[in-house]
């Protein structure tokens, strides 16, 4: 099984109340994952940048690391 860490940013909007995840995107290091949160932050209620393990055969993703938080986000380990 390969794993490798990827960096993805994610976006979250109101809904009725409930907070959902946008779209999510990806980025190429930590720090591109952080700039692009910031950058997206004025246009959302929350967006976080995190790194995930991704098991490339699968495409599955666990152990996420949070980088960068702003506004109000998901805990995505309580998935």
């Amino acid at each position: 099984m390969a794993n490798a860490e990827k960096f993805i940013v994610l976006p979250y909007r109101k809904n009725r109340g409930n907070l959902m995840p946008g779209e999510m995107r990806q980025a190429s290091n930590a720090v591109s994952a952080e700039k692009i949160a910031s950058a997206m932050a004025e246009r959302f209620v929350g967006v976080a940048a995190y790194a995930v393990i991704v098991d490339e055969e699968t495409g599955d993703m666990t152990s996420p690391r949070l980088l960068a938080r702003y506004g109000e986000i998901a805990d995505l380990n309580a998935a």
